[in-house]
């Protein structure tokens, strides 16, 4: 009966998504005015003198093309605490990301906002398009096991912190995602990959799980140690798993090795969810 009920909510936002589809200018316009609304009074939107931008081509010749390292003071600042310095609401977390143009990792602000409007919305938006398409779906009768990174102290300020942006999504998930998700989030969030590796294959190993969600290389180590100390196949082990989740990197050069080890029936669902937001 959950199964079913949670389903039909999810499924109920597809007429959105469709409309999103159909007219994106118009959306992309209305989502343009609320961030330059959001952000007039910040320290970023007086200097550029955001209450007076009324279009795209004048926030285009206004406001040059920026990188990280020119942005970086400016995170620098909110990482001390500084508020209102490029977002209106206070940042409580900096997702740690390894970028792709440089070898040292990036530290991008992510906002309450951020979390809700994307991460999160996108995230059911995946759940109501994976319902939709696959109307006999289980994934509400079980568990999903989520393979997230750590989180850390900023060392600037004990009152924000920093993280993989998985660490910060499952720290803040909302009530109802966090009631299908496996391990708890004392062993989710663990710093140490080795102790965490362990603590998760004896945690999850006996849950209902219907559904995976990770980067492909780690949950393949993660897959393998269950059933290693198991001595079970992943389908005697979680007989009702159906879907995984998979992003991060390209799932190509993996494929095989999943298809070698999970059922036959499984099926697989690419995302892409960055420090800079779900898309």
């Amino acid at each position: 009966m959950i199964n079913e009920i949670m389903s039909k909510i999810m499924q109920k936002r597809i007429p959105q998504i469709e409309y999103y589809m159909t007219h994106p200018e118009e959306v992309q316009a209305n989502l343009f005015k609320d961030l330059i609304c959001s952000a007039k009074d910040t320290v970023w939107g007086q200097y550029y003198d955001y209450r007076s931008i009324k279009s795209w081509k004048e926030f285009s010749e206004r406001v040059p093309v920026n990188d990280y390292d020119s942005l970086l003071p400016f995170f620098t600042r909110i990482r001390k605490g500084e508020e209102n310095v490029l977002w209106a609401s206070e940042i409580k977390w900096f997702s740690k990301s390894s970028g792709t143009t440089s070898t040292k990792s990036k530290f991008i602000p992510v906002s309450e906002e951020c979390l809700t409007e994307c991460h999160y919305k996108a995230g059911k938006d995946m759940l109501a398009l994976y319902c939709n398409n696959h109307p006999d779906t289980r994934l509400f009768s079980g568990m999903n096991l989520a393979l997230g990174g750590s989180r850390q102290e900023n060392e600037l300020n004990s009152n924000i912190f920093c993280g993989d942006v998985s660490a910060i999504i499952i720290e803040n998930l909302p009530f109802w995602a966090e009631m299908y998700r496996v391990p708890k989030k004392e062993i989710a969030l663990l710093p140490e990959w080795e102790d965490k590796l362990n603590k998760m294959v004896e945690s999850v190993r006996e849950s209902n799980v219907v559904s995976l969600s990770g980067v492909p290389s780690w949950m393949m180590v993660l897959l393998k140690k269950i059933m290693n100390t198991s001595g079970r196949k992943i389908s005697e082990i979680w007989p009702n798993l159906e879907v995984y989740f998979h992003g991060g990197v390209s799932f190509t050069p993996y494929r095989s090795q999943f298809e070698s080890i999970l059922p036959e029936t499984m099926k697989y669902m690419e995302t892409y969810n960055a420090s800079e937001g779900f898309f």
